[in-house]
């Protein structure tokens, strides 16, 4: 229980930090007051009798609810459990599109290989908390490869039921904290270490043969800009 109160204490204090964050300068093109969008299909199966799984999402994120294309995402990775570790591991490869605010149609891409391990889902009274660390490598066109660990810590409360079996409403939490593994990237140009913060909140409905449906809220705070997202997701496990 003491590992329980430490986890819900330190979801509380990311929680708290993300909201009291502001970026230091606005990007005097992105319109921060205007709602983004993002609508992402996140999925992920597991061979029988087996160690082995995939996962995987498609992420489209726009600048606005519609219409400005902000980033088009495909991420898949082969998942295992380990044994002698906790959780589960993934090996997986990305590829970004990521265009520009407003009219333009100019688009840069990112490749990226990442390594996650995705620990194992804590109870806390009703609440569900999971965590998941991220190590990935990231290749831009005119840039050094770039590093970046990411860590994401969630909070799941069922509000009709114990657990998310068919027919359970809930409620989610979490925040996403982004570190850059070096301030280099090439050309003399430079980044800070502190990368992103994410912060949402959201309802959700398990709608059964592995889907849950998800719609919230997330503000996205960089060094320079401070937005937020609409965020509808559709989860399926087959």
């Amino acid at each position: 229980m003491k590992s329980h109160r430490f986890l819900v204490r330190l979801l509380s204090g990311l929680l708290l930090a993300g909201c009291l964050a502001q970026p230091h300068a606005a990007l005097a093109q992105l319109d921060e007051s205007q709602v983004g969008a993002w609508y992402a299909l996140v999925w992920n199966s597991r061979f029988d009798d087996s160690r082995w799984g995939l996962q995987g999402d498609v992420q489209h994120r726009n600048f606005d609810l519609a219409g400005d294309l902000q980033q088009v995402l495909l991420r898949a990775g082969v998942t295992y459990d380990a044994p002698a570790l906790p959780g589960s591991l993934t090996f997986g490869v990305a590829s970004v599109s990521t265009g520009e605010f407003g009219p333009g149609s100019n688009k840069t891409r990112e490749n990226r290989i990442y390594q996650q391990w995705s620990l194992p889902t804590l109870q806390a009274g009703r609440w569900r908390i999971g965590q998941r660390f991220r190590f990935e490598q990231r290749w831009f066109q005119g840039q050094d490869l770039r590093t970046r660990l990411r860590y994401s810590l969630t909070a799941t409360l069922p509000l009709n039921g114990g657990d998310l079996s068919p027919g359970t409403y809930y409620l989610s939490i979490g925040n996403e904290l982004f570190l850059n593994g070096q301030q280099g990237i090439g050309g003399g140009r430079r980044v800070d270490y502190f990368d992103r913060n994410r912060i949402g909140a959201g309802l959700g409905y398990s709608a059964g043969n592995g889907t849950r449906l998800e719609l919230g809220y997330m503000r996205q705070i960089t060094d320079n800009v401070s937005k937020g997202q609409l965020m509808v997701t559709v989860r399926r496990r087959f």
